[in-house]
């Protein structure tokens, strides 16, 4: 009996601290960070090219024309061959990767299941514009489908694969948040329904107790693997010089994602504990007399 109440006691303590390190990850914003200070001072550094007198620096896109390769010239010695010819010296080499990096804007930012935020501290121009009001330090993640804004000239095939691409993303959004939201009822109904049954000395309802932990782990588990499959379908989206990331800013997992996985589990030990514990009591034997049979009768 003792056995039974220490584990019972110790799954009901664990699952209160999963309720509270969900409800953590739940209201704050740094369940995935990006970092583009190195990124910004690269391309800061790229920009600023020598500029003492007499120096001209000439980008890749007033380059002279590049000549067709001599196995060209060969080939062609029909009809078309000159049109061939003239077509290829009037092929542009294409930027950069460094230029074309730069020229899309990169910031430092934090992400949640509700907001996404500029980091403090990270970019002095960034504060600059938030502290005068031209943008904000978070906007609201937008759980309904709003289509954004593209360029005209992309292709028609593109464009309707950055419309589905963009309700994928918004049905994985809107898994991650609303399982967890389940997992985070489920516990705490499954918490009421223990500390009951704990007062009562009802092994049923620690058992089912046991059972709601489990249930609601279950739920978290496909919260956070929705989440991260979201945010990896993120940044695999295409094209990817519209949604890639390059290689010198540093991406990861905050702290509030390791938060909702510390809850994760010890859900899932408290609701092994409670289902463990009542197989641990002892049924109490209820002992029935007999009547004693007097001489002469039956």
């Amino acid at each position: 009996m003792a056995a039974m109440k220490i584990l019972t006691g110790t799954g009901l303590f664990l699952a209160f601290c999963a309720l509270g390190l969900l409800a953590m990850a739940i209201c704050t914003d740094y369940w995935y960070e990006t970092d583009a200070r190195r990124h910004r001072e690269r391309c800061k550094n790229y920009a600023n090219k020598r500029n003492d007198p007499g120096y001209i620096y000439i980008s890749n896109h007033n380059l002279p024309l590049q000549m067709p390769p001599k196995s060209l010239e060969r080939k062609g010695n029909g009809p078309d061959a000159g049109a061939l010819i003239r077509g290829k010296r009037h092929f542009m080499p294409a930027a950069s990767p460094m230029e074309s990096h730069c020229s899309r804007q990169f910031n430092s930012t934090i992400s949640g299941l509700w907001r996404k935020c500029h980091r403090e501290g990270f970019d002095m121009e960034t504060e600059d514009l938030i502290y005068k009001g031209i943008i904000q330090r978070c906007t609201a993640v937008k759980y309904h489908y709003s289509s954004s804004i593209l360029p005209r000239n992309l292709p028609n095939n593109i464009t309707k694969t950055i419309r589905q691409d963009e309700w994928h993303a918004l049905h994985l959004r809107r898994m991650t948040a609303g399982f967890v939201g389940m997992a985070v009822s489920i516990i705490l109904f499954g918490w009421i329904i223990g500390v009951l049954g704990c007062c009562q000395q009802h092994d049923l309802m620690q058992y089912v107790a046991g059972l709601l932990f489990l249930m609601g782990g279950t739920c978290c588990i496909i919260s956070l693997c929705t989440c991260v499959a979201g945010i990896n379908f993120e940044l695999s989206r295409l094209p990817r010089y519209m949604y890639g990331l390059p290689e010198d800013i540093s991406h990861g997992y905050g702290w509030s994602m390791f938060c909702a996985w510390g809850g994760l589990g010890l859900t899932l030990l408290a609701g092994f504990l409670c289902t463990l514990a009542p197989s641990l009591s002892t049924p109490t034997r209820t002992t029935t007399h007999k009547p004693r049979q007097e001489n002469g009768t039956v």
